[in-house]
């Protein structure tokens, strides 16, 4: 049994890892942290970390950056391995995971899907082999119109797939620029509206044929079932920088 500490609990993912934990004999949220203390099943939760109790194997992040610093220096003073499923981090974060990793094993993924994960690894074949060939490399992605990050992680994720060897520019936003498009661009749009769970377009466009990777998220399970096949796996790993590549 691999014992959670879930932070976003009160969260609408906070929700669906619960249920899913519920159902699941290999998984239990023993604890849970946000904001407003509420608990998404049957177990306690706390407003802050620092009045947290109860013990757990492994910590998964629903939540926000603005609370993690605080959860990161949490996990390494508990010696907790480290599930971070939260996007939007500050480039200053995302150091500091670096170097937590040392000390203790962190997973963290733009997206949590099996799906894209494996789409991920498909990129990093044949992006080289496409782009090598003068096809333009584009990215689409939708999300609700909830979504305070754009691009979304996962977006990110697949244009560091499709440009493993770094030798593409992300290009964000066209619209102060007069000129056409150069070779060296990779586009990444988004589109917030509604309550698009998440839609991910890569794009292969080239001189008389456009080949498209999509993948659509029908639903939040998919993203809380990865999660807690993450945290069954890093749990009692031992330190170091883990990706669902990893898990897969």
């Amino acid at each position: 049994m691999t014992n959670i500490l879930l932070c976003g609990c009160s969260g609408r993912m906070g929700a669906v890892v619960s249920d899913m934990a519920a159902a699941d004999e290999q998984t239990k949220i023993s604890v849970g942290v946000d904001a407003l203390g509420e608990a998404n099943g049957d177990y306690p939760a706390y407003e802050k970390l620092a009045d947290v109790t109860e013990t757990a194997d492994v910590v998964v992040d629903f939540s926000n950056p603005s609370v993690f610093d605080e959860l990161l220096a949490y996990c390494v003073d508990k010696k907790l391995p480290f599930v971070i499923c939260t996007t939007g981090l500050s480039d200053q974060q995302i150091a500091s995971i670096d170097e937590a990793a040392k000390k203790i094993a962190i997973l963290r993924s733009g997206n949590m899907s099996v799906g894209i994960n494996v789409l991920i690894k498909i990129l990093k074949e044949i992006a080289p082999q496409l782009s090598a060939a003068g096809y333009d490399i584009e990215i689409v992605e939708k999300h609700h119109n909830q979504k305070i990050d754009a691009p979304s992680g996962t977006a990110i994720a697949l244009a560091e797939a499709a440009n493993e060897k770094g030798e593409l520019e992300y290009v964000y936003d066209r619209s102060q620029v007069r000129h056409k498009r150069d070779k060296k661009e990779l586009g990444i749009s988004a589109v917030r509206g509604g309550s698009i769970v998440g839609t991910h377009d890569v794009i292969f466009a080239g001189e008389d044929e456009v080949i498209t990777f999509s993948h659509m998220a029908y639903s939040r399970k998919l993203f809380a079932k990865g999660a807690l096949e993450a945290a069954k796996f890093l749990a009692g790993a031992k330190p170091g920088l883990y990706s669902m590549q990893d898990v897969i």
